[in-house]
């Protein structure tokens, strides 16, 4: 509950200044132009979702369950994009697939191309989200992949069905919370995006909210209009959980206590390997392309590229502080939804998912409000940039933490207390063992995504205190580019070396067998307390 109200802060705020204003904000609200930005954010957000789940489905499958080549490779570079800013992938999308960008320049002597087809509006909004944003889904369903019991596949191939019908009928419903999850932000943060949106001139919700903070000064108008992206975020987070079934998704009995076998791709393993190389080509390789460009054509025209390493250690220092504690107010607010389902679970849950939504710039000058008014030693400090980043990266780590608490059978849990373990101390040596992998998924996704965030860095971080993305935006908003693809590429390198860590150790922390032998070690502990 202390989470939620937290949590629910800038939403208070927008509220607060909406009433303010009185009846000039309702009719803002309720004019046909808010309506008809508001139906062109639906639609943008149900192309890119849909997008993300067709992509990432897949390639999580490819990357866990097959004999994929260099699978583990692909398991780190695939969710690489993620750390890629959107401005960065908008401002990619129209400098090679423009009217008279570098594709148009290749086609033009052999083949007399001189204009492509528009790229801006919907199609390359599209198309840069969703090249940025799959991971989210592909991170959480390989997550579950990794804790799936083999034995209930293996059950259906001998009761008959073939591989294709045992993935339709028997994986997919157990991946079904997992994907959701994933689906949901990046509905969320399709919903909240603006630098895609408004390099390829794309005019959503976020844009227009953006206009009135930055251009024409109302923070009024800009809250009310807020307001309505709160209720449709709502509305996003009502129609998932329709979604959602009342099926069980761990195991009943001990279990498949061993690694899935892989599938053999036979013919099909180098179309699949095409298939990941082309989604990185787009997604990866060439938004890094470009910032290498950048640096070396600066460094050739003799401009500066140092910058302060301080900015680094800093991007690192409060990533982490971040991710810490996103990752255990995720699981306290997990715990409570899945372990004790009911209205006021529900309701917690959900408004935590708002805060995804809204736009940094949004809740950092609700904290700011906040802080000035009530909280005022708080004004500037670390502890309140903290608290902002866990404000709007709050949801990603429930999702992963979520989808990893569905597939623990409660009854562990259980039979740890009636052997005389108390409430925290069960959480600790069962619950905790279990859900490493989505404590570690969350964890990630956090990470990256302080990483790069903003505005709530610009607005609420201490006098001095410069980070990567900051760096960034300092030299690209005085033209720099050289100077902003340099720090650029320090973030995708750091951000990259943890995520790999994490890739590279999670085939021993999520398969099954890892799973039983945590399992087997805390009933030998509980064994031995009753013993004693």
């Amino acid at each position: 509950m202390a989470i939620t109200v937290a949590v629910a802060l800038p939403v208070v705020y927008l509220a607060v200044r909406t009433i303010d204003d009185g009846e000039a904000a309702w009719d803002i609200i309720f004019r046909s132009r808010t309506a008809e930005i508001l139906l062109r954010s639906m639609l943008l957000i149900v192309c890119v979702t849909a997008g993300s789940i067709a992509i990432a489905v897949p390639l999580a499958w490819l990357t866990v369950r097959t004999d994929l080549p260099f699978r583990r490779m692909w398991s780190v570079v695939l969710m690489l994009p993620l750390v890629i800013p959107s401005y960065i992938g908008g401002f990619l999308v129209v400098v090679v697939l423009g009217p008279r960008g570098m594709l148009q320049q290749l086609l033009d002597s052999p083949f007399g191309v001189t204009r492509l087809p528009e790229i801006y509006g919907l199609a390359g909004a599209a198309l840069t989200l969703t090249l940025l944003s799959y991971p989210y889904v592909l991170i959480t369903v390989r997550a579950a992949l990794w804790r799936l019991d083999p034995g209930l596949e293996e059950s259906s191939r001998g009761l008959g069905l073939g591989s294709w019908a045992t993935f339709r009928r028997v994986t997919m419903p157990l991946l079904r919370p997992s994907i959701a999850a994933g689906a949901v932000l990046v509905a969320l943060y399709t919903l909240s995006d603006f630098g895609a949106v408004s390099l390829l001139r794309y005019e959503t919700f976020t844009w227009a909210i953006y206009t009135q903070y930055e251009s024409a000064f109302d923070r009024t108008i800009a809250a009310a209009l807020s307001l309505v992206l709160v209720a449709v975020a709502v509305g996003i987070l009502l129609l998932e959980a329709g979604f959602r079934s009342r099926s069980r998704y761990h195991r009943i009995g001990v279990g498949a206590a061993r690694p899935p076998g892989l599938a053999r791709l036979g013919r099909w393993r180098w179309p699949a390997t095409a298939l990941c190389a082309a989604v990185i080509l787009f997604s990866m390789v060439l938004p890094i392309s470009v910032l290498v460009y950048w640096v070396v054509n600066g460094a050739s025209a003799g401009e500066p590229l140092g910058f302060e390493w301080s900015a680094a250690w800093n991007s690192l220092y409060v990533s982490a502080i971040a991710a810490a504690v996103t990752v255990a107010a995720a699981l306290a607010v997990a715990v409570l939804a899945v372990r004790h389902p009911g209205p006021i679970a529900s309701v917690c849950e959900r408004i935590t998912y708002v805060g995804f939504a809204l736009p940094g710039i949004a809740v950092a000058l609700a904290l700011v409000f906040f802080a000035i008014r009530y909280a005022i030693p708080l004004y500037q400090t670390l502890g309140l940039l903290v608290f902002a980043y866990v404000v709007l990266f709050l949801s990603p780590a429930i999702g992963s933490v979520r989808g990893s608490l569905l597939q623990v059978n409660p009854r562990v849990e259980e039979a740890a207390r009636s052997l005389g373990r108390r409430p925290i101390q069960v959480i600790a040596e069962v619950t905790l063992p279990l859900v490493r992998p989505g404590l570690v998924s969350g964890a990630a996704l956090v990470f990256l995504l302080t990483m790069k965030e903003l505005p709530a860095t610009l607005i609420l971080g201490p006098i001095g205190f410069n980070t990567l993305a900051t760096a960034i935006w300092s030299a690209a908003s005085e033209s720099f580019f050289a100077r902003a693809a340099a720090p650029a590429l320090v973030l995708v390198a750091l951000s990259a070396a943890p995520l790999a860590f994490l890739v590279l150790r999670e085939r021993r922390l999520e398969t099954p067998a890892a799973g039983a032998r945590r399992e087997s070690r805390s009933e030998g502990r509980e064994i031995d307390f009753v013993r004693g």
